[in-house]
């Protein structure tokens, strides 16, 4: 099923999306929010499944569904931790500072805690307040967990996913080196995310999901021009049950935990790293991964970071051309 979250209140009115993202019916007759079905899921799920398949036959009320009206799945969360399961973009992000790729990152993967207190909808602005702050996008997939208990394998942590979804986890790259400099992490370079308009449980993806990765194109747009095609399972190092499992180490981990993958990066079929869209390569999930390629090839950088009136887009299809989880599609504004 697909299930989305239109604005009320702090945490939602939960719905239930037609699989064509054409039509939605209310769910909170059976349950208010999403938070709260992911917080007794086993109870709650068959009864928004069977809402979900009478919509699919007509057999409810329904109304029209319009990505630009919902808000965030979760329009907060009681976590948000991001990965790094793509290490072809962080050995990138090294080489370009002339700096080697520890061993360890092939075994052990990174990972940072976001904030999830002010998490956006698909259509809500990237609201920026200075541009020279370095603003860039980061196309991801995302998974919400239910409970899981410390210490679970990642086999164990694998079966603890509800649904799967789509984020730009955006970063303002000028922050970062001051921040890790002081090696406390990242805060103020890291502001609010964006996610997709549905998210969906892990059946509804079929073949493409498979041992934890997804396997499908994620096309990423920049004011209406290709930017990005990576396939997101290629070149995946770590499946999301690593991830979960990763941070379920040392703690438990509370139903509706939000689980990024970190930005999705392929290299060139030879090998080399990617090259841009426009030059018939799959392009990039982030513009820092473009701006690494040219330091590396031509000793600098010339693509410049996000500017006020961009509008980033971020979405991907099944092998019919449909849509899946809806578009992320944000203009880069003046923040008030």
């Amino acid at each position: 099923m697909k299930l989305a979250s239109f604005p009320h209140g702090r945490d939602g009115r939960l719905a239930v999306v037609s699989r064509d993202l054409a039509w939605c019916s209310d769910a909170s007759m059976i349950v208010p929010t999403l938070q709260a079905a992911l917080d007794n899921w086993d109870r709650y799920a068959p009864e928004l499944g069977a809402l979900a398949e009478q919509l699919e036959h007509g057999a409810i009320p329904r109304d029209r569904f319009h990505e630009r009206e919902v808000a965030a799945p979760l329009p907060r969360a009681y976590q948000w931790a991001d990965g790094s399961a793509y290490v072809n973009h962080v050995e990138l992000v090294r080489k370009a500072r002339g700096a080697e790729l520890p061993e360890s990152f092939w075994h052990d993967p990174l990972m940072y805690q976001g904030g999830s207190d002010d998490l956006r909808g698909a259509r809500a602005p990237i609201t920026l307040a200075d541009e020279a702050w370095g603003c860039d996008l980061e196309a991801e997939i995302c998974v919400v967990t239910g409970d899981v208990p410390q210490g679970a394998s990642a086999e164990d942590a694998l079966g603890s996913i509800r649904l799967i979804g789509l984020v730009n986890d955006v970063s303002l790259r000028g922050l970062i080196p001051a921040e890790l400099t002081k090696g406390f992490g990242f805060v103020q370079s890291k502001p609010a995310s964006h996610f997709s308009p549905v998210f969906v449980t892990p059946d509804e993806l079929g073949a493409a999901w498979n041992g934890g990765k997804l396997h499908h194109v994620l096309a990423v747009d920049l004011n209406g021009q290709a930017f990005g095609r990576a396939e997101a399972g290629e070149e995946c190092t770590f499946d999301f049950g690593t991830l979960i499992a990763h941070l379920a180490r040392t703690r438990r981990i509370g139903a509706g935990a939000i689980i990024g993958s970190g930005t999705v990066s392929n290299r060139d079929g030879d090998g080399s790293p990617g090259r841009p869209c426009s030059e018939g390569g799959r392009g990039y999930s982030c513009i820092a991964e473009q701006r690494m390629i040219e330091v590396i090839a031509k000793g600098k950088a010339t693509t410049p970071f996000l500017h006020y009136g961009d509008v980033v887009r971020i979405e991907m299809k099944d092998d019919k051309g449909h849509t899946i989880f809806g578009a992320i599609e944000s203009a880069v504004e003046q923040a008030p």
